[in-house]
């Protein structure tokens, strides 16, 4: 009997441990980190700083929409207000679970409305350290994800989980993401390259509630090899407000209503 109560114990003890499963972690952490509310808004500084601390900002708005379920499909819409070789410049997202998204970029120097292909999700958006996949999210079943462990970053309980790359279509050869274990907001994540050097490091800085929601108001991507960083604040966040499907058009790329860009 003794016996059989210690086998029964390690058995449970994995179940103990980890209550939920990788795959169980990320899908919460995408709902809370990308999905909140109806809709949402906010004007966003991004702030690009070279290795030696030269910075520039760009100004923007973001606007988002869900539709159907929570980790359905979305829609967004970027707005740049500066600097003045962005200016005017406007960026939509069509994002379906399970397929890749649809991206638009309207280049106002050229006077031109580009579809940003496939292939290019993983470069560089708008010269920062973010990618333009990085931007509306990258689908959860692109990866697999395994819980390894739990540790805290400062005060906060965490989950870590690794994302491997099922395909070799990207520039990194898996991540580890730190999750909250009480809002399931990623707090750090680590990009390593195909030699599983560490290369790139994102840091949730501040979180705010709004309408009930945790949101990630400053966050920072840093490449750590090249020493450049990319800061990101939001201001005037909000959700649920109402914004109108006819936003997400081509037409409204050249030129958006005022209303749902100030």
């Amino acid at each position: 009997m003794k016996k059989c109560l210690i086998v029964l114990a390690v058995l449970l003890l994995p179940f103990e441990v980890f209550a939920l499963t990788g795959d169980e972690v990320m899908k919460k952490s995408q709902e809370a980190f990308l999905y909140p509310g109806k809709d949402f808004k906010a004007r966003v500084m991004m702030k690009l700083i070279s290795k030696g601390g030269q910075e520039r900002v760009r100004e923007m708005t973001m606007v988002r929409k869900n539709y159907g379920e929570v980790g359905g499909d979305q829609k967004y819409f970027l707005y740049f207000f500066q600097p003045a070789d962005v200016k005017d410049m406007t960026f939509m997202v069509y994002k379906y679970p399970g397929r890749d998204a649809d991206r638009w970029l309207f280049v106002p120097a050229i006077n031109m409305v580009r579809r940003i292909a496939a292939q290019d999700k993983h470069s560089s958006f708008v010269g920062s350290d973010f990618s333009y996949e990085d931007v509306s999210g990258r689908n959860l079943q692109d990866d697999t994800h395994t819980l390894i462990k739990e540790e805290k970053i400062g005060s906060k309980d965490c989950y870590v989980v690794t994302n491997t790359p099922k395909a070799g279509d990207v520039d990194y050869s898996y991540k580890m993401s730190w999750i909250d274990k009480n809002s399931f907001l990623p707090l750090k994540e680590e990009y390593y390259d195909k030699r599983n050097e560490l290369s790139r490091v994102f840091t949730a800085d501040e979180i705010k509630d709004i309408k009930g929601f945790p949101t990630v108001t400053k966050r920072t991507m840093k490449n750590v090899q090249s020493g450049h960083t990319t800061e990101v604040s939001y201001t005037k966040a909000d959700y649920d407000i109402g914004i109108d499907d006819s936003l997400f058009s081509e037409r409204f790329l050249k030129q958006p209503p005022k209303k749902w860009i100030e």
